[in-house]
């Protein structure tokens, strides 16, 4: 998963990005309002973590923002204030939830995989494609129930193609997706067609042909 942690408060900042990062995810910072308005330009995330107040600007013109664009990620607000009109106006805005400061970061967590429960999977842990499930809480593949031996970045790879199935995905696209901001910092993306090689040859061995080249363009993953 890539999230975008939008907080001025440097610290908890950079806790909530450690803390999310041990489970594999991509986490990306933002620390103030422009900064995070330029992130959200450019990139796709599945989870923005808001904070209300912030030094640039209102933490609520970004969630305004984010739905106005039609933008698909979820939204959780952090705020100091836990007064009730604050919480509802967030939530009345579109936030799928709101966590009042101080809080514990295993609850945070918690609360973001509820999130991605509800929107991306239907409000369970498992993703299905005709004969491949994902198991998202224990970051395992299967194919025909038969599980399937996958590196972190070829399980997230998967796991891109499956929620943006029958899209065609960039190398640059799936480079920032795996690899966040630190993708700027690459060569070239001969890399991202070993992962890509390796997956296909896997899933193909299994009978699931799904990964398809678009020549010029990238890659996309559809029924055959």
């Amino acid at each position: 998963m890539k999230y975008l942690i939008v907080e001025d408060e440097k610290d908890l900042q950079k806790s909530i990005a450690k803390y999310l990062s041990r489970d594999a995810n991509i986490c990306e910072t933002a620390s103030d309002y422009l900064e995070a308005c330029q992130k959200l330009d450019l990139y796709e995330y599945d989870i923005v973590i808001l904070d209300i107040n912030l030094v640039t600007g209102n933490g609520l013109d970004l969630l305004k923002k984010l739905k106005k664009e039609n933008k698909k990620c979820g939204v959780i607000i952090i705020s100091a204030n836990s007064s009730l009109g604050n919480k509802l106006e967030g939530l009345d805005l579109g936030a799928d939830d709101y966590i009042t400061k101080p809080f514990y970061l295993a609850e945070l967590n918690s609360r973001i995989k509820a999130v991605l429960r509800r929107g991306k999977f239907g409000g369970t842990d498992a993703i299905v494609f005709n004969e491949i499930c994902l198991d998202t809480k224990a970051r395992s593949a299967f194919v025909n129930d038969k599980p399937i031996a996958l590196t972190r970045k070829e399980y997230d790879l998967l796991l891109f193609f499956i929620t943006n199935q029958g899209r065609v995905l960039s190398k640059a696209i799936i480079a920032e997706h795996l690899w966040g901001d630190d993708s700027d910092l690459l060569d070239n993306f001969d890399f991202i067609y070993v992962h890509i090689n390796n997956l296909r040859k896997k899933l193909t061995k299994e009978g699931a042909k799904y990964i398809q080249t678009a020549y010029g363009s990238g890659y996309k993953f559809i029924s055959c």
